[in-house]
């Protein structure tokens, strides 16, 4: 990643790793937490659902576009790995209220969301059912990287 002043907030320069040319470690931290027990269709469909609402939330998560050598101009991405994990439904309301309670930003997909087919039918499902009730299925969160690693502790990366 070229780091330029626009990303400059994002990054810890306390290590000698960057200087090298290595590993940059970030001040934030994108993670997609996912129910562990559902097809590999609705996790994939998920990620790509709950991943948006960060991007949307949070435009400086974007880099700038990519090139080819040929000139061909793609779209850009996010600026930083996003982290997969997966859990059980216990362990996804742990990591949710401890989203909520560090005051952090999160999406959620509920389980209601398979069912509906568009952007409104999906706020209104997730509309009518309280928080403590919500049947999640999987949670995208940016947020200061500690913060993070707190709320999704006890949580393994996707495999």
């Amino acid at each position: 990643m070229l780091t330029t002043p626009e990303n400059a907030g994002d990054l810890d320069y306390s290590g000698d790793d960057v200087a090298r040319g290595g590993p940059v470690r970030f001040n934030t931290k994108i993670a997609v937490v996912l129910r562990e027990d559902l097809p590999v269709w609705q996790k994939l469909n998920m990620t790509a659902f709950l991943v948006s609402g960060v991007a949307g939330a949070d435009a400086d998560t974007i880099g700038e576009p990519y090139e080819d050598a040929s000139g061909q101009r793609y779209l850009p991405m996010f600026r930083q790995p996003v982290l997969v994990f997966a859990g059980s439904a216990e362990q996804l309301r742990r990591a949710y209220d401890r989203l909520h309670a560090g005051g952090l930003r999160f999406a959620v997909f509920t389980d209601d969301l398979f069912a509906t087919g568009n952007d409104g039918d999906n706020r209104a499902a997730v509309k009518a059912v309280r928080s403590e009730d919500l049947r999640l299925a999987g949670m995208a969160v940016r947020g200061e990287r500690k913060a993070v690693d707190k709320a999704l502790k006890g949580l393994a990366l996707h495999r």
